[in-house]
């Protein structure tokens, strides 16, 4: 972390900060606007998402061509790809699942709270357990994984 820019953790924050205002400002940080996308009775979450989508895009088609590097890290853009495995199909699912039971997800459940909607610490709850338990079942299968190397 010494290494970053003394800038880097304020512009997470004021990012962070941002995300969560516009998913407060267009409804999306509210549960019951998110299940009625997910019942197919409001679509305004698609074009939430298309927004977004649409700013990512022509952020990471420019900033390689006019940047060069990242500009807080020095870090080069290059493409990260990650495996389609049983894991990302598990992790997808159980996701998908805590969304539609909740009708909110990680990011927008914060806004959620900033916006004073309490009830949804037990969606976080939930996640919080999640992501612990799943940490822990990837430390115990990474140390037998280990266990079984070192034996041979």
């Amino acid at each position: 972390m010494s290494d970053r820019h003394p800038a880097f953790m304020p512009l997470i924050l004021v990012g962070g900060l941002i995300f969560g205002f516009g998913l407060a400002y267009s409804q999306m940080a509210r549960p019951e606007v998110v299940l009625n996308f997910l019942q197919f009775e409001d679509f305004g979450l698609v074009f939430v998402m298309f927004g977004g989508a649409a700013v990512t895009g022509v952020t990471f088609f420019l900033a390689p061509r006019l940047l060069g590097r990242a500009p807080l890290t020095g870090d080069s853009f290059e493409r990260r790809l990650k495996s389609f495995d049983r894991n990302v199909l598990v992790g997808g699912a159980i996701f998908g699942v805590g969304w539609g039971l909740s009708g909110i997800c990680p990011g927008a459940a914060y806004a959620s709270l900033g916006i004073g909607n309490i009830t949804i610490l037990w969606a976080l709850a939930g996640m919080f357990l999640g992501a612990y338990a799943q940490g822990f079942w990837r430390s115990r299968s990474q140390a037998r994984d280990a266990a079984v190397t070192g034996a041979d």
